[in-house]
């Protein structure tokens, strides 16, 4: 049992603390996945549809969680990896 812990204290990153850094690579990912789901997803208007769709360029709501969620995966990506080469 205290090999496999051992094993997995091993294998899991380290994460970084929060910072104001990592707000800001955290919202520019998330702008960028906007802006790169703005150029590609076909159907961006479909329903239900956001409150104030012109503040996220007319994407509806399955369109903005959809490219928010790909800003977060590649924001913590981006975080972990700059954190792991000591550039944060």
């Amino acid at each position: 049992m205290t090999i496999y812990s051992t094993l997995f204290l091993a294998a899991a990153p380290t994460t970084m603390e929060w910072s104001p850094k990592v707000a800001a690579i955290m919202i520019i990912c998330n702008i960028v996945a906007i802006a790169f789901g703005k150029l590609t997803i076909k159907n961006q208007t479909s329903e239900p549809a956001l409150p104030s769709p012109a503040l996220f360029g007319g994407m509806g709501l399955p369109a903005l969680l959809g490219v928010t969620s790909l800003g977060h995966i590649v924001g913590a990506g981006v975080i972990l990896g700059l954190g792991s080469v000591g550039a944060l």
